[in-house]
């Protein structure tokens, strides 16, 4: 595992004493994503109370940023900062949105409001480990198909494509420590006679140690 971030763009919200607090979260890849999708909330939300945000940024958490949109300084962004931190989470935004019901909160009752509103924007996006994949390509015989397909099935390995011409080509999503047993494996199906290509270097998410792949 290279980090831990979240799966997808979540959205959860709930009343305190006739607030109401909308928690956003998204995984994204650097600032710009992060500060576009602020603006995108704030621009659903232009009449709410308080658009409050917080994000962390590469695989070594140097980029840490949050804001309190107007509520006493410390009792909002930094809170869900400190929500992200505490789970280990990086490569993150949320933003938690406030519809000021008329009772005030005060400091304590804010801070726990914000990280409540930061948790279950987390929860809604879904925890996830990023781990090292690599996209390779097989080339081989037809007459080693099925048997190969057979392999693929076996261990749960994701077939991305199959193209067929002279021979067959498959390309295949494999993390990063399995390439070398799969490749021996091929080669012994195909007493050798299968080219290996890697296509790419990716970054997948895993839930469990297994694959999330859309």
């Amino acid at each position: 595992m290279l980090y831990k971030s979240i799966l997808k763009e979540g959205v959860d919200q709930f009343e305190e004493k006739k607030s109401i607090f909308i928690g956003y979260s998204l995984p994204v890849e650097n600032e710009d994503q992060a500060l576009a999708f602020i603006k995108k909330i704030k621009d659903v939300h232009k009449d709410a109370t308080h658009n409050c945000w917080a994000y962390v940024l590469g695989e070594n958490k140097l980029i840490q940023r949050f804001n309190d949109d107007g509520e006493p300084s410390g009792t909002a962004g930094l809170p869900m900062l400190e929500v992200i931190k505490r789970e280990d989470l990086t490569n993150i935004v949320l933003v938690v949105t406030r519809y000021f019901g008329g009772t005030l909160l005060g400091s304590g009752g804010l801070i726990r409001a914000y990280s409540k509103g930061a948790k279950i924007a987390i929860d809604a996006g879904q925890i996830v480990d990023m781990a090292p994949y690599k996209l390779v390509s097989y080339k081989y015989d037809y007459t080693y198909h099925g048997k190969i397909m057979n392999l693929i099935e076996r261990e749960n390995i994701k077939l991305v494509d199959s193209i067929y011409t002279d021979k067959i080509e498959i390309h295949l999503l494999l993390a990063e420590k399995t390439v070398d047993k799969l490749s021996k494996n091929l080669l012994n199906i195909t007493s050798g006679e299968v080219e290996e290509k890697i296509l790419a270097d990716r970054i997948e998410a895993e839930i469990n140690g297994d694959l999330v792949y859309g």
